[in-house]
């Protein structure tokens, strides 16, 4: 299979943690915490959620540089707890974010390669999915983030290594 990188973010580096704002349920008045750390290999992405105060995400992103249109595709590479997490893309239309998602489950200490194919992603406005946004374009997203809210209120954590943003060609054309 052809395939071509266009993008990569290495979470192996030292200074890519530094580039991701953290943003909790606390905005809300939630109570859940989390962060991104480096722990000398790799980020973690890494807290704990609470229901406190309605509360139950957590959430890192951070801004990238203009993708190629023809991208269409996301390779995440990760080692898991076991639990569900979100893989965000943010575009902006008359001066608003759209937020797409796509959820991926984990294996707890697996390293483990993600696919997801940008037509997959699907809209949402504070958790609720919306059926008439426009469709995901590589050249329209601004920001990558990672979103976790499955209601449990143990500690978290996803080891990230690469997110690498990809051209593959389409199948069945």
């Amino acid at each position: 299979m052809n395939e071509r990188a266009i993008h990569r973010i290495d979470f192996t580096k030292p200074t890519e943690h530094q580039k991701w704002l953290t943003i909790n349920d606390n905005v809300m008045g939630g109570m859940s915490m989390g962060r991104l750390t480096y722990d000398g290999k790799s980020s973690q992405f890494q807290g704990e959620l609470s229901l406190v105060n309605n509360g139950g995400f957590s959430s890192i992103k951070r801004s990238i540089e203009p993708l190629p249109k023809e991208m269409n595709t996301v390779e995440l590479m990760c080692i898991g707890d076991g639990r569900t997490y979100q893989l965000r893309l943010t575009t902006w239309k008359d001066g608003s974010p759209i937020h797409y998602k796509h959820e991926f489950s984990t294996t707890k200490g697996k390293l483990q390669k993600k696919g997801f194919n940008l037509t997959d992603f699907q809209a949402v406005f504070r958790g609720r999915l919306l059926s008439d946004d426009p469709e995901l374009v590589a050249d329209d997203v601004k920001q990558v983030g990672f979103l976790i809210a499955d209601k449990q209120t143990q500690p978290f954590a996803l080891n990230l290594n690469q997110i690498q943003f990809k051209t593959l060609p389409k199948l069945n054309q």
